[in-house]
């Protein structure tokens, strides 16, 4: 082969991201999946099979070179012929001279024998095999290990398209049991003799609740603001009822052209993203092209118009349907994605009626009050008008909540009874710290709020000035502190105020905003630019991180009664070592571009350590084969988040370069409370004498070894922990960017003795209260707001 296998691998992943776009449902993608690499690997036959929901029927489901008479004809067990072998082994299948083979099968559609070299890998779906990819030859050939490799890479990608369209096809069938189950239950309501004729029920009397004047949600963007309200009225459902009905063929034409103009305008808004924030900001609206590609959505409301229905009302009723589908779904990172259904159907409907763009057209500044914010509506405000942002619906994992962050807009989401309270002539003090929000405030609260805000001026401007100088105490000793990362956009914040580096890069995220896996050049390519945005200084990146509270749409997570407890962050990674690998590749090929280190999350022994390094080097061996130059080494690390970890943390720390104490996952294990349990709340305690002492024994061991130990999560981000833990041994931290200024002054106004008194003052108690009634003193004596 004279291509390399970076080239090949590169050249059609490329394809198959443009097959992915302009492919309309799983047959066409895998058809034009086996096309294209059929004529990239230079093969006569490029096959797939799909495994059966019997887990044991393969069936052919597309090809290049065989039959296409045989597609979905040919099937076989996997204890059957050589795609069956490759099931049955969960690895590749390789041979020169496929008929002589004794697993060999023959199938007279097909047309096969001539072919002599078989090539198969399986494609997985959390560890489990859903399928195979074969290609084969006329000649005699034994494929390279390039070659192999470049297939692999390729099995990646399919395997999540394979997914995201199980998960679709799910979603429809689940509408069909729905509308069954309704015509059921419309049947039970109409019989007289169940006591459900609606004829004979009374209306009950509509009660007016009181007007709230304090409200709480969730706080998804910090900080704080007040003015008036702009009530932004999203969406009227009067434009479906008032909608007017041409006759077919002019429905179909209405809805064919406002489709071509939002998908026009998507592709605006995700270059106007980009732009102003970063390319992962605004993944968002590449998901929403592919929605508005899918065959299967666009056929929907083209057969209800079909059926008589205007295209205004049928573009409502089949989003609807999507919509009430993810809003069922136990992830809430997958529910909120019913969010973007809606605010794709909003737009529809928006130029079949010849409304235009909704967008928030704010000519004062003003604080948005909305039912629920989209993030088309976000990409065409002008932010220097909008002071906040409040909501009735929407949590942390909406793609408008993640905008509004990378924006520096204070957010609050999930506000009850937040439309019905509020009105235009309100005013407002939004707190997107604690997520309050206070409708027209009275004096003292109006006096407390300007107080604050004045301080919080005079604190900025005193914290500006600490962006350029170090973390030292009095006395001269070094503290670093870095930023907890997410987002591209998040690099400027945390440049801002003065991050030293990279504590803590959430990879998740870039996952979150797409609709596939990214493979290893896509990631490359994101983590170059998170290394560039930090030249000279340590970037911690933490591999994949999903389950537990974050899911991601197109990978179909089992549902589990705990999922803290579950399949859940490295173990979904060593599991799943296809994608485990495509981000080990990703992030060694990035590596040239800063300083990057990989930390690894949830260890709980050494034998996981070991795994992750066997893995490593069979990839790094990978890429070096493949002519890539690599650093001799990237420093390792493991973060410290279950009492496992802290009773062997004297055998671990020698295994790694360092270690990161993450105690937001740390106090839930140990104190056995989830931390997103309202129930529980009052047992999540970082001041549990456990968690001190655990905290401490990780530090000592540490500075035993030689080794670095750090404390990432927002219990260093009071001033008071982070100087207690000092005292502790602790020399490192990583914490919300915000919060660095803070901390910074704090450091830099007291001494390491100081520290040290905290710490032996904190680890002498014997209960929570016990710590906390000392810390409060402290707090008074160090003169700590």
């Amino acid at each position: 082969m004279t291509d390399n296998h970076h080239s090949i691998g590169l050249r059609t992943l490329e394809d198959v991201s443009s097959i992915i776009l302009h492919s309309h449902d799983l047959p066409e993608t895998l058809d034009n999946i086996v096309t294209i690499v059929a004529k990239r690997m230079r093969t006569d036959v490029c096959s797939i099979y799909l495994l059966e929901a019997d887990g044991e029927t393969l069936v052919l489901k597309a090809t290049k070179g065989l039959s296409k008479a045989s597609v979905n004809r040919i099937s076989m067990t996997v204890h059957e012929g050589l795609s069956g072998l490759v099931v049955e082994s969960r690895g590749m299948v390789m041979t020169d001279n496929a008929p002589v083979h004794p697993r060999y099968k023959y199938f007279k559609e097909s047309k096969e024998e001539k072919f002599l070299s078989f090539l198969g890998l399986p494609l997985f779906e959390r560890n489990l095999p859903i399928g195979v990819i074969v290609i084969q030859t006329r000649e005699a050939r034994r494929f390279s290990e390039d070659e192999i490799s470049a297939l692999r890479t390729i099995t990646f990608q399919i395997s999540s398209i394979v997914n995201n369209a199980r998960l679709l096809n799910s979603i429809q069938n689940k509408e069909q049991e729905r509308a069954w189950f309704e015509q059921e239950l419309a049947k039970l309501k109409n019989d007289p003799a169940a006591g459900n004729n609606p004829a004979t029920q009374k209306p009950g009397k509509q009660v007016l609740k009181p007007r709230a004047r304090v409200l709480a949600g969730t706080a998804v963007s910090a900080g704080f603001c007040r003015g008036k309200i702009y009530l932004f009225d999203r969406f009227n459902d009067k434009v479906i009822k008032l909608a007017k009905v041409g006759t077919k063929a002019e429905e179909q034409r209405k809805f064919a052209f406002a489709l071509e103009k939002v998908k026009i305008h998507t592709i605006y808004m995700e270059k106007r993203v980009s732009k102003m924030l970063s390319a992962d900001d605004a993944a968002i609206f590449h998901t929403h092209l592919m929605i508005l590609e899918d065959r299967v959505f666009t056929s929907k409301i083209c057969d209800l118009i079909d059926q008589g229905t205007g295209a205004t009302r049928a573009v409502h009723d089949v989003v609807q349907h999507y919509v009430q589908a993810f809003s069922a779904m136990e992830d809430p990172y997958l529910r909120e994605r019913s969010a973007d259904m809606e605010d794709i159907g909003r737009r529809i409907i928006d130029a079949i009626e010849g409304n235009g763009a909704t967008t928030l057209k704010v000519k004062e500044e003003r604080i948005i009050v909305a039912e629920e914010i989209f993030p088309s509506n976000l990409a065409m405000l002008d932010h220097d008008k909008i002071l906040g942002i409040v909501t009735e619906k929407g949590n942390v994992f909406s793609h408008a909540s993640i905008m509004a962050k990378s924006l520096g807009i204070p957010a609050v989401v999930g506000v009850t009874g937040l439309i019905e309270a509020a009105n235009v002539r309100d005013e407002i003090i939004v707190d997107g710290t604690s997520g309050h929000i206070y409708l027209n405030p009275g004096d003292a609260v109006k006096k407390e709020y300007e107080r604050l805000e004045h301080d919080h001026a005079g604190r900025l401007k005193e914290m500006e000035s600490l962006r350029e100088l170090p973390a030292v105490t009095t006395d001269g000793n070094k503290i670093v502190l870095n930023a907890n990362i997410g987002l591209l956009s998040d690099v400027r914040v945390a440049n801002a105020h003065g991050a030293e580096g990279v504590g803590l890069y959430r990879t998740e995220f870039p996952y979150m905003a797409r609709t596939a896996f990214p493979n290893r050049i896509e990631q490359a390519g994101i983590y170059t630019k998170i290394l560039e945005g930090f030249p000279g200084q340590t970037v911690n990146i933490r591999t994949l991180d999903i389950g537990g509270d974050k899911g991601l749409p197109y990978f179909n997570h089992p549902r589990e009664d705990n999922p803290f407890l579950g399949w859940r962050s490295i173990r979904v990674s060593l599991e799943q070592q296809d994608i485990f690998r495509e981000q080990l590749a990703g992030i060694l090929l990035a590596s040239k571009a800063g300083k990057p280190t990989i930390m690894f999350p949830l260890i709980s022994c050494l034998d996981e350590i070991n795994q992750i390094k066997e893995i490593l080097a069979s990839v790094k061996t990978e890429l070096e084969q493949e002519g890539h130059k690599l650093p001799n080494e990237i420093p390792l690390g493991i973060m410290i988040e279950v009492p496992a970890a802290v009773q062997i943390i004297d055998i671990l720390v020698h295994e790694v370069d360092y270690v990161s104490i993450g105690t937001n996952d740390l106090i839930q294990y140990t104190l056995a409370a989830d931390r997103n349990n309202p129930r529980v709340k009052q047992y999540y305690n970082p001041h549990h004498p456990a968690i001190l002492h655990s905290i401490k024994r990780v530090a000592d061991a540490a500075a035993k070894a030689g080794k670095k130990a750090s404390v990432c999560g927002e219990m260093a981000a009071d001033p008071l922990n982070a100087l207690m833990m000092i005292g502790m041994g602790i020399s490192e931290f990583s914490i919300s960017a915000p919060s660095i200024p803070v901390v910074k002054h704090a450091i830099r106004s007291h001494t390491m003795e100081e520290c040290r008194k905290l710490a032996h003052m904190a680890l002498s108690c014997r209960s929570s209260a016990e710590v906390r009634k000392k810390l409060g003193k402290a707090r008074e004596s160090l003169a700590l707001d």
